[in-house]
């Protein structure tokens, strides 16, 4: 990714749906104006679903998700269509691509959507070729509820109005604006305490802090960076106490023990938290820790993939504070990236990471999940404040 280009995470996600052979690659081509999917007479071209981050006119960074078609079949195919059902919880609007009226299944997965809050734009791909295109049209409004837009990828006929219909199917909540905003306002000075260990790539930053200093900047506040060994320095350096000091949730205990009783105190994982997902669920799904014994089972949830490391907060140090606490037998489970159980039954707590990696609606579609199975869900941040005992003296 380039400097100067936008998470993938912080992008609008627009979902494309439909049978094989119906138009989708050929629709993300003609609505971004480039040769961004393959497109081919064959059906079943596209495989797992693919993710391109785009600039689209009017609307700006997004990403396409264009998927395999839903009516594959065989082993194969089953596979293909889980990857594609597994996209749904990712989408933060769909188009879905009608070709014929015959649409029995194109309403199921319009059912799947809309269960998930989930904005739908119907498309009449092709409609250069139909001769039956607006009653198509007609019939997808009156029995799916959705509107529709007859469009040709071939003559660009209808990209101008999918476009516009796009913009106004956002979601207000969608990707909050402000990571750090409801804790700050212009002018306050704001302490970055970011220690610089195993986990930091080496001459760089890791992404939550470059995120929360390009905010903090927008936001008009004054940022100072440093690190737990210079953060007595730093603050002697000022002429007044920073009005907020952001850490790493790791040494939450040590900031906390040095920081002047003035400034408040939160962390990246917890303002990530709010960001992405559902603080005050956090909050509750942190309360089962001390429900916990040593025939408990906790899933440790990683947005990102990476090989493990020996100072590794999810994979070490979270494991670790929690068999200190509740006996060393406690099992725990750790799952990266898109891997996360179906059946959450057996856990008695999830621990989910940042999701820095993530877009908001997916880290809402496991928070719902965990919910409807019943299991608590906290996040890496939250956890470690409980389990340092100062959940109750930080800002979220």
């Amino acid at each position: 990714m380039g400097l100067n280009q936008t998470p993938a995470a912080n992008r609008l996600h627009i979902g494309i749906f439909g049978k094989r052979n119906s138009g989708k690659s050929s629709l993300i081509n003609a609505l971004t104006g480039q040769k961004t999917a393959i497109v081919s007479d064959t059906p079943g071209t596209t495989a797992d679903p693919v993710y391109k981050a785009m600039e689209l006119r009017g609307i700006g960074p997004c990403v396409f998700i264009d998927t395999a078609g839903f009516d594959d079949e065989g082993e194969l195919g089953r596979l293909r269509v889980e990857k594609t059902r597994a996209a749904l919880s990712k989408t933060d609007i769909a188009l879905m691509v009608f070709s014929s009226a015959d649409m029995e299944m194109e309403r199921e997965w319009i059912r799947m959507l809309k269960a998930q809050k989930t904005p739908v734009l119907g498309i009449i791909n092709k409609c250069d070729q139909l001769t039956d295109a607006e009653e198509i049209k007609e019939q997808i409004e009156t029995e799916c509820s959705i509107s529709a837009v007859c469009v040709s990828a071939a003559t660009g006929e209808g990209i101008a109005e999918v476009r516009k219909l796009l913009l106004s199917l956002i979601p207000e909540d969608y990707e909050k604006k402000s990571i750090a905003g409801h804790l700050v306002k212009a002018g306050d000075i704001v302490m970055l305490v970011m220690p610089q260990d195993s986990e930091a790539p080496k001459g760089r930053l890791i992404l939550p802090q470059v995120q929360t200093i390009r905010d903090l900047l927008d936001l008009g506040c004054v940022s100072i960076n440093t690190t737990p060994d210079t953060m007595e320095a730093a603050l002697s350096a000022l002429k007044e106490p920073p009005a907020l000091i952001i850490t790493d949730s790791q040494v939450f205990r040590t900031v906390y023990e040095k920081k002047p009783e003035e400034s408040r105190l939160t962390s990246f994982s917890v303002l990530f938290a709010a960001y992405k997902g559902d603080i005050q669920e956090f909050v509750r799904g942190a309360e089962a820790i001390e429900r916990l014994s040593e025939d408990s089972h906790v899933l440790i949830a990683e947005a990102c993939t990476h090989a493990p490391l020996t100072e590794d907060i999810g994979r070490v140090k979270i494991p670790a504070m929690l068999r200190k606490k509740v006996g060393p037998a406690l099992q725990v489970d750790v799952v990266a990236g898109a891997d996360f159980p179906k059946d959450l039954s057996k856990y008695d707590l999830i621990i989910h990471c940042g999701a820095c990696m993530f877009n908001r609606k997916y880290v809402m579609a496991r928070i719902d999940e965990a919910k409807v199975q019943h299991v608590p869900i906290t996040n890496y941040g939250i956890a470690v404040a409980y389990l340092t005992g100062i959940l109750n003296k930080i800002d979220y």
